[in-house]
């Protein structure tokens, strides 16, 4: 049955306009789709445990070289489109991904247009193509749509994240078989334009969904939009699994599934705003201050980048009122605490190495060199401890780039993420 796609043009999201029954007749119709689920899991239960554990055992113990796993969604704004490339170029980050929906189609001129700014500023660009109701139900739409898209922006970009977040039903998509059938077209396709594959895109802490979708999809990039915003804090655990865990996890079912080993790369996170009304994608808890999601930000993706499971990190995105880096409801646009954390972050992280997480039952302390330069960063959960460092505390630097003046090497760590530079 096909349902009046809503889209939310506040949050950037779809309305769930399918009545519940509906959905709940669907899943019971198909409820053979469960076993085949179950039965696909279970075949690499083992393979995936023993991973897990050896993914546990290593994470933070091995140095990791961290490259460039920086990168931030963007959307064309009418009329400004030069400024959000300023903004990004900022940053320093070089890598962005682009969102065309399916039912933009007639409006795919805008999107080239800004496609080919980013692409003429050297700006990598990936493109996440978003699926609706109609799409699954009218698969000709669907595949004139991508074989569309990929002939258009194939010379713009080479990577092509196939869906979004279709383990929600507002996406439109019910079931896994439903994404197959969405995913399927795709791959000959992007032989036939000499593109790559990015996928499956399932969103959150949902793990049993990739072995039956990687079974049959040969992404190029496996994805996820791993959120962990409904606990809060990146640390904070949910079933008793917190960020870290999660992610060896993800690592232990992807590479359990496919019996080869992959990078993965994030391709959607961020925490919603407090205060933010109808602009933020969620309600109530989810929420946070601009100040906690700079530095949840920061946190998120120092844990993420240091086990060596990831290779890239979008944040989703740079200028939205409900969550993104920069502020946009006034005509003046406005920065916000993460924007600044973002920044202050790359400048350092970015071709650093890490070395080691230092142990202390009260913070998390993980320690970079690059170049000559060796630094930690270190943080708690948001109680206040000190840490005493190892040689001379040279400098100490805040999440947003000002200079902290230096007492002695007995160094106050809290909440918000610090730089501290040793010799």
């Amino acid at each position: 049955m096909s349902f009046e796609f809503q889209w939310n043009p506040y949050a950037d999201q779809p309305h769930n306009v399918a009545p519940h029954k509906e959905r709940l007749k669907h899943h019971l119709k198909h409820a053979g789709t469960y076993m085949s689920l179950f039965t696909s899991n279970l075949r690499r239960a083992a393979p995936i445990l023993a991973n897990y554990r050896q993914y546990r055992k290593k994470m933070y113990k091995e140095q990791v070289q961290i490259s460039d796993p920086f990168a931030i969604s963007v959307s064309p704004s009418e009329g400004r489109e030069e400024e959000v490339v300023e903004l990004l170029k900022e940053t320093n980050i070089q890598k962005t991904l682009v969102r065309i929906p399916s039912w933009e189609r007639r409006n795919l001129t805008r999107f080239e247009k800004f496609s080919k700014l980013l692409f003429a500023r050297g700006i990598e660009l990936t493109v996440a193509l978003l699926q609706n109701r109609e799409d699954v139900l009218h698969p000709s739409r669907w595949h004139h749509f991508l074989e569309e898209v990929f002939s258009r922006f194939g010379q713009i970009s080479s990577l092509f994240e196939i869906g979004h977040a279709w383990n929600r039903t507002k996406w439109g998509v019910w079931d896994y078989e439903e994404y197959l059938r969405l995913a399927r077209p795709a791959v000959p396709l992007a032989e036939k334009y000499g593109v790559k594959l990015v996928g499956p895109a399932v969103i959150d802490f949902e793990f049993h969904l990739y072995p039956p979708v990687l079974d049959v999809i040969p992404f190029d990039r496996v994805s996820s939009l791993l959120y962990v915003d409904r606990v809060g804090a990146p640390e904070k655990k949910q079933f008793g699994w917190d960020t870290s865990r999660k992610l060896a996890l993800l690592k232990a079912v992807v590479d359990g599934s496919t019996r080869r080993k992959h990078n993965l790369w994030i391709t959607e996170v961020n925490w919603p705003l407090k205060g933010t009304g109808k602009y933020s994608p969620a309600s109530g808890k989810p929420n946070v201050s601009e100040e906690e999601q700079a530095d949840f930000l920061v946190r998120y993706y120092i844990l993420c980048v240091t086990s060596g499971f990831v290779e890239r990190i979008y944040w989703w995105q740079l200028v939205a009122p409900g969550y993104g880096l920069v502020d946009s409801r006034d005509n003046e646009w406005r920065k916000r605490p993460g924007f600044y954390a973002m920044k202050t972050m790359v400048t350092y992280l970015k071709e650093s190495a890490f070395l080691k997480k230092i142990h202390n039952p009260r913070a998390k302390i993980f320690s970079f060199r690059k170049g000559e330069e060796d630094f930690v960063v270190c943080w708690t959960k948001g109680e206040v401890c000190e840490h005493l460092f190892p040689g001379k505390v040279v400098r100490v630097v805040r999440r947003d780039g000002e200079e902290i003046p230096r007492g002695d090497d007995r160094v106050k760590i809290d909440g918000s993420p610090i730089y501290v530079f040793l010799k």
